[in-house]
């Protein structure tokens, strides 16, 4: 069995990501701890596991919030669409769009604290 289990998120400050994803998405800390030299390494993610987020600091130059492009580069999937939209919208979430139900469930696309896309979505219950 094979899965993927951190990917790079490229951040401008560490407690401002942090507030971010686990006071406005609702991630859980997994990691923070300070290495030699200064190096700090933070990853979140989802309560229930699955993939998490490696928040790292980015260089000059580097794509924070254009890791995509203009495209949606992450998919954020809840079982409540309206308490976890209403929780980001307390926390200032900038939704692009009002919620819209598509075949492949409820979805609304959101702004991470750089401005890059992400969709929220609540697949169709069977």
């Amino acid at each position: 069995m094979i899965r993927l289990r951190d990917v790079t998120f490229l951040v401008h400050d560490h407690d401002e990501a942090l507030a971010f994803f686990v006071d406005a998405l609702g991630f859980t800390l997994r990691q923070d701890e300070a290495v030699a030299g200064g190096w700090r390494r933070v990853v979140v993610g989802p309560a229930d596991g699955g993939t998490g987020l490696v928040l790292a600091l980015a260089g000059d130059g580097a794509p924070v919030g254009r890791q995509a492009g203009d495209d949606v580069a992450f998919f954020l999937e809840t079982d409540d669409f309206a308490a976890q939209h209403a929780r980001m919208l307390r926390h200032g979430v900038r939704f692009r769009e009002e919620p819209r139900r598509e075949a492949y469930g409820t979805v609304a696309v959101f702004e991470d604290l750089y401005g890059g896309a992400w969709d929220l979505i609540e697949p169709p219950t069977a």
